[in-house]
């Protein structure tokens, strides 16, 4: 017997989801050419190709894909671990996500959303945070909770943690959203976290229910950290912390960004010291979180005004870190992707994968490294920026 989530359009779009390589972009993209999952799925060979962005090669091997896929084998481990699907036209899929840029079009959900998680704040830091970090991140998480905000991170060690448990402690809610499916809880010794989780909150990922959580997937999933939140607080992080790329996930989506400061001398406060440079909201206790919150109006889709004021509230677009003189040579993943760059300085993802050769999952991998060189910089819309010349 199927759940009453499952219907036909659901599982036709789950088809697509479960194929490698096509992402929110081109998702985006299919349907917008067919309407539908389902006609998605009756589509030949030929029609697919007319779908800008889709090579003839690559609509006939989605053609094929779309009739191999093992969508029962999916949906029994969806049964299995009490996860259910929510598609981005459902009303219980979160209104905030629907306005970000290339946003899920499916949400596998283990737990329960909530109207009250639209008034929600994302948490996050270092995962080799220090004894100051923890007592910052349990303060805010729990002042939070307790001012009726339901608290938004990613499950990993660290800031991550902290904050789940202390807005479990405060009576309060709390999302987790993961980079890999929700098969298997990670990291592992966060198990008993996660249960507690789905009490009071939800699990949450883009990802099928077996994909491993892998170093590029981690900016896909801040991107739905902060999509998700009217704010988001980085509590301790590095000069070159992954919690950076979702506070610029955060500006992008026009989301404040809020930043706990540190010491001048500590390297696990170099990377929230530098979005306070950069225009970053100041916390030093929950008060200051709440007052910024309360001048904004609530960021939902369809509220452009609201969007347009958040945006102008927010930080600017958070610089890399310039390249150390020392940073790592190219390794010949990265070389074949410089080599594959055109000469306009602004590329898509989908078309350095096109045209380097290079698997999705390479060109993800070596776009976050980059990334976090300091050789390139993320843009809106899947774009990417180069920054320098790879030298």
């Amino acid at each position: 017997m199927n759940p009453s989530w499952l219907d036909e359009e659901t599982r036709a779009l789950l088809t697509l989801h479960l194929l490698p390589g096509l992402g929110p972009r081109l998702t985006a993209a299919l349907l917008g050419r067919f309407g539908t999952a389902t006609k998605v799925l009756s589509a030949s060979a030929e029609e697919l190709a007319e779908v800008p962005r889709l090579s003839r090669d690559l609509a006939q091997r989605i053609a094929v894909a779309l009739r191999t896929r093992d969508v029962e084998g999916e949906l029994q481990l969806i049964a299995q671990h009490g996860v259910r699907l929510i598609r981005h036209e459902h009303d219980e899929f979160p209104k905030a996500l629907c306005s970000i840029p290339d946003p899920p079009r499916l949400l596998y959900v283990r737990g329960e959303l909530r109207a009250e998680d639209q008034q929600a704040v994302a948490v996050v830091g270092s995962r080799s945070c220090t004894p100051y970090g923890r007592r910052m991140a349990e303060r805010l998480a729990q002042g939070l909770a307790r001012a009726g905000y339901t608290v938004v991170s990613g499950l990993a060690r660290g800031i991550d943690a902290v904050a789940h448990r202390a807005a479990l402690a405060a009576g309060g809610r709390t999302l987790a959203v993961f980079a890999g499916g929700l098969a298997k809880i990670y990291p592992p010794e966060h198990a008993d976290l996660a249960e507690e989780i789905v009490r009071s909150g939800a699990l949450l990922s883009e990802s099928p229910m077996k994909v491993q959580p892998l170093p590029q997937m981690f900016p896909q999933r801040n991107r739905i950290i902060s999509g998700l939140v009217r704010g988001v607080v980085v509590v301790e992080a590095g000069d070159r912390s992954g919690a950076l790329l979702t506070a610029r996930h955060a500006v992008e989506q026009g989301r404040e960004v809020f930043s706990v400061p540190g010491p001048a001398d500590s390297e696990a406060s170099a990377g929230t010291l530098r979005l306070l440079r950069d225009g970053a909201t100041l916390v030093r206790d929950t008060s200051d979180i709440l007052e910024a919150l309360e001048a904004l109006p609530s960021l939902t889709a369809g509220d452009e005004a609201g969007r347009e004021k958040a945006t102008g509230a927010a930080i600017k677009p958070v610089a890399p870190a310039p390249p150390k003189k020392d940073h790592p040579p190219l390794t010949e993943t990265q070389k074949k992707l410089f080599a594959a760059w055109s000469s306009e300085p602004i590329q898509q993802g989908d078309d350095l994968v096109a045209r380097s050769g290079l698997s999705v999952s390479e060109v993800s991998q070596a776009l976050m490294l980059l990334e976090m060189h300091g050789r390139i910089r993320r843009l809106p819309g899947n774009r990417f920026e180069r920054l320098d010349r790879g030298e």
